[in-house]
């Protein structure tokens, strides 16, 4: 009787195993990094423009008196690309939008913007992504609902899709 127990103990470790994986695959973590900032002040940064060396980005511009989307991404971002008309979207609704471009260089941002459109009211260059890094930023792209006082209000993680828009713009509207 002994021996006919220890022969079920293999199957039992492995039913046991597979039930843990199906529960983690029906309920997967969270594995988003959420920014620290908000409810903080914008990190006091300084970036030269992309395109233009006068449009820079830096915390003063941000606070105003007038709200803004800071959108974090790159050139070689795929999802960028895909996030795209969602910012054309917002600009057209009067929603101004700051961009800051990650670990990118002036030519690929060009053709990106070419290809996929421009509507960033100034681009500044985080070459090295210590601004990212300062935002708490784990990835592009990622935006950030910016009040008028420079204060983050909202962090947008991921491609902001068509049924973000209407969010987003309550947000910014809020924010005054």
């Amino acid at each position: 009787m002994n021996r006919r127990l220890w022969l079920w103990v293999p199957f039992t470790v492995v039913a046991f195993a597979l039930a843990i994986f199906g529960w983690n695959l029906a309920n997967p973590v969270d594995r988003r990094v959420p920014s620290a900032l908000v409810g903080q002040q914008f990190p006091p940064v300084t970036l030269a423009g992309a395109l233009d060396p006068a449009a820079g980005v830096d915390a003063t511009l941000l606070a105003n008196g007038r709200p803004h989307l800071v959108n974090v991404f790159a050139s070689w971002c795929v999802p960028c690309a895909a996030e795209a008309p969602g910012l054309t979207l917002l600009q057209g609704q009067g929603i101004d939008i700051v961009g800051i471009a990650v670990h990118d260089n002036v030519p690929d941002l060009t053709q990106f913007l070419a290809q996929n459109g421009n509507p960033y009211s100034r681009i500044g260059m985080d070459f090295n992504g210590r601004t990212q890094i300062a935002l708490g930023s784990a990835g592009v792209p990622e935006t950030f609902v910016v009040d008028g006082r420079g204060k983050i209000l909202r962090q947008h993680i991921g491609v902001i899709e068509p049924d973000d828009i209407a969010t987003l713009v309550a947000d910014i509207r809020g924010a005054q």
